[in-house]
């Protein structure tokens, strides 16, 4: 018997980025001076952490982050297939998270985007993962016993933080931030992609 075809599968890309190390340097101290001119940050998802408002994408370093993270949403498009002669991708929002010790981010999901993304510029261990959710909706789904998860029958995945990692996923996909159980900060950007149409 073949393998089972996957029909609607939900995607997650996870690479770590080459030559990270410098753009996150410059995104680190761009990040800490937002927190030190806005300590209290605004609330989301977040839970006990700093979440701050939206960067000003023209600003240099939130520029070179674009430029170092741009083939890998690239490639996302390409594996979507999507159509770039109708379309352009267009970051319509960009933010940082700083989670210290207990921090979490509650379930959700980053509605009226097609793409969604976390990076890594500080992870250290126990940090807290990053747990994606089924998205088929419960009421019409069983889920039997299974004797060990694996990409057909598990509910729940997770991708553990790793400095440069870029993580990408549908902006519907619930997710959340597990607690930060180390002592250091867990630094994320977030961001959110769209299709814009070109005659629009």
């Amino acid at each position: 018997m073949t393998n089972p075809s996957l029909f609607f599968a939900t995607p997650v890309w996870a690479s770590k980025i080459e030559n990270y190390k410098t753009v996150n340097e410059e995104i680190y101290k761009y990040i800490i001076n937002l927190q030190q001119s806005d300590k209290d940050g605004i609330i989301k998802s977040n839970i006990k952490g700093w979440h701050s408002k939206d960067f000003n994408l023209n600003d240099k370093e939130a520029l070179s982050f674009v430029k170092l993270i741009t083939p890998s949403i690239e490639k996302v498009i390409n594996d979507m297939n999507w159509d770039t002669a109708k379309q352009v991708a267009k970051i319509t929002s960009m933010w940082a998270i700083i989670n210290k010790g207990g921090a979490s981010n509650a379930r959700h999901h980053h509605g009226n985007s097609s793409i969604s993304a976390a990076y890594y510029v500080r992870a250290p261990k126990n940090c807290g993962e990053i747990v994606f959710y089924d998205p088929r909706p419960a009421p019409v789904y069983s889920h039997p016993f299974a004797i060990a998860p694996n990409s057909l029958n598990a509910m729940v995945n997770s991708v553990t933080p790793s400095e440069g990692v870029l993580v990408l996923f549908p902006s519907y996909l619930d997710h959340s931030v597990n607690p930060n159980l180390s002592n250091d900060e867990r630094i994320v950007i977030s961001f959110n992609i769209n299709l814009i149409s070109k005659n629009s």
